[in-house]
């Protein structure tokens, strides 16, 4: 396996476990980022480290490519990503609280041909 691939897949393992620490309804979403380092490893069949066999509810000795499974898997069934700063704690927002990707400008400044 590329080194450059199972340097990623570390990081993701490593986020994994943050990820897990926070409580499932405070969670955010499985962020897509962790998408590309589980496509680099998905035909690897080297075997990961113990301790990310668990930490993916894997058998010891299951491979990097069931390892990439499973964490694909985490995006099965959702329907929105979290932002880079929402990761791994959904944000707190207030119900009066509005968050717009493009906050629109104020009068003073609107768009003029």
């Amino acid at each position: 396996m590329h080194q450059a691939a199972s340097l990623q897949f570390e990081r993701v393992m490593d986020e994994l476990v943050l990820w897990h620490a926070v409580p499932e309804d405070e969670r955010s979403p499985a962020p897509a980022w962790w998408w590309g380092p589980a496509m680099a490893v998905v035909d690897a069949h080297e075997p990961m480290r113990q301790v990310w066999c668990r930490e993916l509810g894997l058998g010891d000795g299951s491979s990097f490519a069931e390892g990439a499974h499973a964490l694909l898997e985490l995006f099965a069934e959702q329907t929105s990503q979290p932002w880079p700063d929402d990761f791994p704690r959904k944000p707190e927002i207030k119900q009066d609280e509005v968050r717009e990707l493009h906050p629109r400008p104020s009068d003073d400044s609107a768009f003029q041909p």
